[in-house]
């Protein structure tokens, strides 16, 4: 294995961006991507290569994909006149970053093995401020050859690495199980934080003593700070719930199984997102919670 390995990161958003910062750091030499020309720009004077996709892609030894969803994905591995992973070296692996349901990832890795290329299926975890500190954690499946060539930009941008079997699909999984999770937790916060407002608890109060009691969750933890603050700056955005929830609950579906609390929490993100605060942080969902009640959030 290479000391320093030529990756390119496609998808500079809150995650990608993260990523791509933790991957130069480290000493590699990466390109960066995005249909934002900014973030680009922003990466390039971080220490990031310059260069056209087409023009480098023969040279790259892992392609890191960070978009939003599986459309994206595809779009960029297999998409326009000229696809991009028939033009990759045979010894290049796709790391796919993206929440996508499990059969697609399993796609995506024949579709990868049809011309050599590698396919480690990555969805991850942990927020942006993690991935800009390289302390990601990864829920990866594929082959143990995929692992080795994708460990120079995993190492850089991880903190923990899940390895949960050698075929695609299995890292999509349990993606899904703690985006369920996560998802309801989030929606759980802001109608226990509002819950608490209608009977003279201060949501202050409320992050100080629940923080310390058995009805605390990290993602309590992590978003009730933002509603106390009454700072709504994006670092998971609203409008990513209804997508991912939206595959959990696609996934129950198929699997004949009943998700009613998923469901929920996805109608209260859904309601989020139609009243126009899509954009927001995702704790921003207390504000349906707020309006409903008639209360005013700090």
């Amino acid at each position: 294995m290479k000391n320093n390995s030529t990756v390119a990161v496609i998808g500079l958003g809150s995650m990608g961006y993260g990523i791509a910062q933790s991957i130069v750091r480290s000493g590699h030499a990466v390109h960066g991507y995005d249909v934002n020309e900014a973030a680009m720009t922003k990466l390039a004077s971080e220490g990031g290569q310059a260069g056209a996709l087409a023009d480098i892609a023969s040279t790259l030894d892992i392609v890191l994909v960070c978009v939003l969803n599986a459309a994206q994905t595809e779009s960029v591995l297999f998409g326009g006149p000229t696809p991009l992973v028939p033009t990759l070296s045979k010894n290049t692996v796709v790391i796919a970053c993206a929440t996508v349901p499990p059969e697609f990832a399993r796609t995506m890795d024949a579709k990868c093995m049809e011309h050599d290329v590698a396919y480690l299926d990555a969805p991850m975890s942990g927020g942006s401020i993690k991935a800009a500190n390289g302390q990601l954690t990864y829920m990866a499946s594929g082959s143990s050859e995929a692992f080795d060539m994708a460990k120079p930009a995993l190492d850089a941008s991880a903190q923990t690495v899940f390895r949960l079997g050698d075929t695609a699909g299995a890292g999509s999984a349990m993606k899904a199980v703690n985006q369920m999770l996560a998802g309801v937790h989030i929606a759980a916060m802001a109608e226990a934080i509002t819950f608490g407002m209608t009977q003279g608890v201060e949501p202050a109060k409320f992050l100080e003593i629940i923080s310390q009691c058995a009805g605390t969750s990290w993602m309590l933890e992590n978003r009730a700070p933002h509603v106390v603050a009454g700072d709504y700056t994006a670092h998971s955005t609203v409008d990513i719930w209804p997508k991912d929830l939206g595959i959990v609950m696609d996934i129950a579906h198929a699997s004949k199984f009943s998700a009613p609390l998923t469901a929920a929490a996805l109608q209260q993100f859904i309601a989020a997102s139609g009243s126009g605060l899509g954009l927001e942080d995702d704790a921003a969902v207390a504000k349906v919670y707020a309006r409903n009640a008639g209360l005013t959030l700090p």
